[in-house]
């Protein structure tokens, strides 16, 4: 296949700028499977390989060529779940930070879906998926960032499945986080309304332009001030990819332990006890939906785990 690429200010590694571009074109990989990739001479620039380091510094045409992967495909595997809600159509866990939500590169197995699949005891033919996604997302109708725990649902039937995608798509239903951030903020309620794009100077980022097509909208309120930081609730109005970190960061507040939004802490105590972090301080604490089948308004919760517990009672005053 060929990727062509522009030069950004500062230029990036070819292989960085290469797992970027070549996830927007729906072609996933690792930044493994290029170093790969790159040690075959399977990687060229006018038919001449190139190394991983050169710097895109101008419009490069890249050639890459990748052997045929094994189709990922979503098995069942005896992964401890904690299950807050389940009936008929609905299956509600408390993700664990650390866990992905679905198979992909790099993830071929040990993610959620795998546990729901065994917890279930069928296999991912059983499970609706969505129009568009693919059969490693069986029952997936929304998702959490890796390092993001807390309170996920799970559809089980059709009726389910339409029901919460029409929800999620309308931004119809309720959702909360609590979030530990850098500093004390000057305000204690603050509603944001960005654009929503890749950030041109790093594309595994997002970045509030203005140019950008997508809108993203959060309501942000200051829960707990605490010792050079604070605790934040967040609640979405959109549904976008990392959109609480993304505007943490635009507020001048990162999530702590946040390695792509976030910064080193200034204040000693806060650092301190952000480097004992494994994770990032964010936490889906609330999620409200209409049940697609009995039209009751539900709400599940998911206590705050023990690390972030932990973090707030080290910055209390």
């Amino acid at each position: 296949m060929r990727v062509r690429l522009s030069p950004s200010s500062p230029p990036l590694r070819i292989d960085r700028a290469l797992v970027d571009a070549l996830g927007d074109q729906g072609h996933p990989c690792t930044r493994a499977q290029l170093a790969r990739a790159f040690g075959r001479g399977d990687i060229t620039v006018g038919g001449r390989p190139i190394k991983p380091s050169l710097r895109v510094d101008r419009v490069l045409d890249v050639a890459v060529v990748f052997p045929h992967p094994e189709p990922l495909r979503a098995e069942p595997e005896d992964i401890a779940l904690t299950i807050v809600h389940e009936d008929a159509d609905l299956l509600v866990v408390d993700k664990p930070a650390g866990m992905v939500v679905h198979p992909g590169p790099g993830h071929a197995a040990g993610t959620l879906v795998n546990a729901v699949l065994h917890h279930l005891g069928i296999g991912a033919d059983r499970l609706p998926v969505l129009e568009g996604n693919d059969p490693t997302r069986p029952g997936i109708v929304h998702r959490l960032d890796r390092q993001t725990s807390g309170v996920m649902v799970v559809a089980k039937t059709p009726l389910a499945q339409e029901g919460l995608a029409a929800q999620f798509r309308t931004h119809t239903l309720q959702r909360r986080y609590l979030g530990v951030v850098e500093g004390q903020p000057s305000w204690t309620q603050r509603r944001v309304e960005t654009g929503h794009a890749r950030d041109p100077h790093d594309r595994r980022r997002f970045a509030p332009l203005e140019t950008a097509t997508r809108r993203a909208t959060s309501d942000a309120e200051v829960i707990e001030p605490l010792r050079g930081a604070a605790t934040v609730g967040w609640t979405l109005h959109t549904g976008r990819t990392h959109q609480i970190r993304m505007h943490a960061r635009y507020l001048g507040h990162p999530i702590l332990g946040d390695t792509q939004y976030g910064r080193t802490p200034s204040e000693p105590a806060v650092r301190t006890a952000a480097a004992a972090l494994t994770r990032h301080a964010l936490h889906a604490e609330l999620l409200g939906v209409v049940h697609p089948r009995s039209g009751a308004s539900v709400t599940w919760r998911s206590p705050l785990p023990a690390e972030l517990e932990t973090l707030i009672e080290q910055l209390r005053p």
